[in-house]
């Protein structure tokens, strides 16, 4: 049993280090598109910017909250463990929904609906 969550425990160390492993590359790339691009249109690029780091984020946190669900469930079940875990997917939630707002322009359960106009 203890060999099991040696590993459990490996594999939410891994798909934690590849959730900051996605915010890193997405941070880079969209910096670097927007090096390219800033010149063109300052303004463009800015939002296309933010947008792919919002992009990054987002995925990266979703990651990262798989990786604390396999550690907590798997590794450690105790009842302080999983109220810890529902903080922080709580937290981590809240942050994924306003960053969805921030890069898209409107809440994910608005997908159908037209974006309100930026000012």
């Amino acid at each position: 049993m203890q060999g099991y969550r040696d590993s459990m425990e490996f594999i939410g160390t891994l798909v934690d280090a590849f959730g900051v492993l996605i915010i890193v590359v997405g941070t880079v790339a969209a910096t670097g598109r927007f090096m390219g691009n800033w010149r063109a249109d300052l303004g463009r690029a800015y939002r296309t910017y933010r947008q792919g780091l919002g992009r990054a984020i987002l995925l990266g946190l979703e990651v990262l909250i798989a990786a604390d669900i396999i550690r907590t469930v798997v590794v450690a079940p105790t009842v302080e463990n999983v109220l810890i875990l529902a903080l922080i997917v709580v937290i981590r939630t809240f942050l994924s929904m306003t960053l969805q707002l921030e890069v898209d322009g409107h809440w994910p359960w608005q997908r159908g609906e037209e974006p309100p106009p930026r000012a």
